[in-house]
């Protein structure tokens, strides 16, 4: 009970300590699971065993037999599981050929090239070779992520990075699945009927399970079969449920099912969607605390001095600073990418959660089959985990700055809110040439903003999840323009050091708009208007105008009269290229000549006539 309870309560501290220090959780916690596991019993152990013994042996540990690899399995389909769910094919767009070619080309290149490698380096045999290679393939979001999340980037780069992650974790799964297989059934080595006939198996029933119980949960859900309380846990039961059917079909399928499960699901019209990511999401996070630390605790001190040679350091150095380039610069050849983007593609490859636990599942089973070499997986893969890990957590933002691709100036538009005059404002903005992105919690909102063309997401002001959003890097401008009075103050006062760089600015409420005075510009909007008159603005007439303004007497004419039209709101000032808000153009001190106002809502007309100096 004890080393259960430390499992959880150690897995938690290493997961607030990665949250704190803005590191991938897979460090501390492999790092503590050495720490309980063969660094305790060869050092700190008065009785030489583990301070955590996974596995029964005889005296102590928590899993008797092959328990622990029915968890291990069971909690990577979840993890694999919540993972497809994040897969949304409308947000690749832009650089989707990039993305394919990196998962299948690129994917391509890593197999063979550190197969072959693993062979002629450790003299593993080719099934266990490419075994380790298959592993390594992966990436994952749950490493990319904190490594990025502060280094302001081009979307494209953070997009390409990004996706990799999500999309490689099921290839490199199946990929590895599909050697493990062939070397379980295979027996001698050779590449028999019998091996071709489970490849097929796998992918028949892997596909076919996860398709079809993705729609039977998807329909259960939309016509309320569920109750609203059971939703997350009767969809919990459906994955474990897809996962060993599958397996019970064809074996090491259910991995496979899993993922195609999640994909669908995340790619349909499900209402629930976002709520059943977030509960998976939060399980996802106390499965993986609690296997990396079991993992690593497994682990032996003879299976670590094994690697205690030049060939680990040799095979890393290959994997990391040859072969991922190799694959990269292949997979981007004849893109957009320009030359010092590709680098630093090139140098962010950690490894993560999906590869080291796949690693610990194949490697313990193919020890019991008594394969020759199997002893080196595990600690192998484990090393290029922890290695690029530290490696990219420690260089990435310096590499970036002296790659160039580090943005000195973060000029993109978040919009807090999607309502109708914040569409149509992002919409002009953008047709400026201007990134903007609009969030909002309302479904229907993003909906008709996707169908605009414009860049959105679904997402509710409280949650974390915009935080940690790496393709809003380059967002420099924050702008709260809810109905809500409360969410505005609460994006400016929570947001405004991650996406207000060079400005947060947000409408103003109703009693901030009755009281405002001219010298009350900054911070808001628009500080004479508040979301009442913004709405009667849009709806009098959902057009922005644009107006020529010659000087400074002519801009204060055409304010003072779009401040006494009740219907028509004043929203920015252009000069040149650029585009101002008017308490932004204030405070800039800009010259005042040839600008050009651009207002919502009802057309003024306007003919100015200057005053004829005496």
């Amino acid at each position: 009970m004890l080393e259960l309870a430390g499992i959880i309560i150690l897995g938690i501290l290493a997961q607030w300590v990665a949250w704190k220090f803005k590191i991938p959780a897979i460090l501390p916690l492999i790092l503590i699971g050495l720490l309980v596991g063969p660094v305790a019993e060869t050092y700190l152990s008065e009785d030489g065993s583990k301070w955590i013994e996974p596995i029964w042996n005889g005296e102590k540990g928590l899993f008797p037999g092959d328990y622990l690899y029915y968890f291990v399995s069971l909690a990577i389909s979840i993890i694999l599981f919540e993972g497809g769910l994040t897969l949304k094919r409308n947000e690749i767009k832009n650089v989707g050929p990039v993305i394919t070619k990196l998962i299948t080309l690129g994917s391509a290149i890593t197999f063979f090239g550190a197969g072959i490698i693993a062979h002629l380096i450790f003299g593993l045999g080719w099934e266990l070779s490419f075994l380790f290679s298959g592993l390594i393939i992966v990436t994952g979001p749950t490493v990319i992520t904190p490594i990025l999340r502060n280094i302001p980037l081009k979307r494209d780069i953070s997009t390409v990075l990004k996706w990799e992650g999500i999309l490689i974790d099921p290839i490199g799964a199946l990929v590895a699945v599909l050697v493990f297989e062939f070397i379980s059934v295979g027996g001698d080595g050779g590449f028999t009927k019998t091996a071709l006939i489970e490849f097929g198996k796998i992918l028949l029933f892997g596909t076919t399970f996860g398709f079809t119980f993705a729609h039977a949960l998807a329909y259960a859900i939309n016509r309320k079969l569920i109750p609203h309380y059971l939703l997350n846990v009767v969809s919990l039961s459906a994955v474990l449920l897809v996962f060993v059917e599958s397996e019970v079909f064809a074996h090491e399928s259910g991995l496979l099912a899993v993922v195609v499960m999640g994909m669908v699901l995340g790619n349909g019209k499900l209402e629930n969607i976002k709520e059943l990511l977030y509960f998976k999401e939060s399980l996802s996070v106390l499965l993986i605390s609690i296997l990396f630390i079991l993992l690593s605790a497994n682990i032996d001190m003879e299976d670590l001095m094994l690697l205690y040679t030049w060939k680990t350091a040799a095979l890393f150095a290959i994997v990391v600073f040859i072969i991922r380039p190799l694959a990269v610069f292949a997979s981007t050849f004849n893109s957009k990418l320009k030359l010092n983007e590709k680098l630093f593609i090139s140098w962010v490859g950690p490894r993560g959660i999906v590869a080291a636990g796949i690693a610990s599942l194949f490697g313990s089973k193919l020890l019991k089959q008594g394969v020759d070499g199997a002893e080196y997986i595990t600690p192998l893969v484990f090393t290029i985990v922890l290695g690029t890990v530290l490696l990219n957590a420690t260089t990435a933002r310096l590499f970036a700055k002296m790659v160039g691709v580090f943005l000195k100036s973060s000029n993109g538009i978040l919009i807090v809110g999607a309502s109708d005059p914040a569409r149509l404002i992002a919409s002009f903005l953008r047709d400026k040439g201007k990134r903007v992105v609009l969030i909002d919690s309302n479904k229907n909102y993003i909906r008709q903003a996707l169908d605009d063309d414009l860049e959105a997401l679904d997402v509710n002001i409280y949650d974390d999840e915009l935080r940690d959003n790496i393709e809003l890097n380059d967002v420099g401008y924050l702008i709260a323009m809810t109905g809500s009075d409360e969410v505005n103050k609460y994006a400016v006062n929570s947001f405004s050091k991650i996406f207000g760089e060079h400005g947060s600015f947000r409408l103003a409420s109703s009693l901030e708009a009755i009281n405002a005075s001219d010298k009350d510009r900054e911070g808001f909007f628009t500080p004479k208007d508040d979301y009442i008159k913004l709405i009667e603005a849009y709806r009098e007439n959902p057009t922005i105008h644009e107006v020529k303004i010659k000087g400074n007497e002519e801009l204060e004419k055409m304010l003072e009269l779009l401040a006494k039209e009740e219907k028509s709101v004043p929203i920015f000032i252009e000069k040149g290229k650029d585009i101002y808000l008017i308490a932004e153009f204030e405070k800039e001190g800009i010259e005042k000549k040839d600008l050009v106002i651009a207002y919502l809502g009802k057309k003024i007309i306007y003919d100015f006539k200057p005053k004829i100096k005496s």
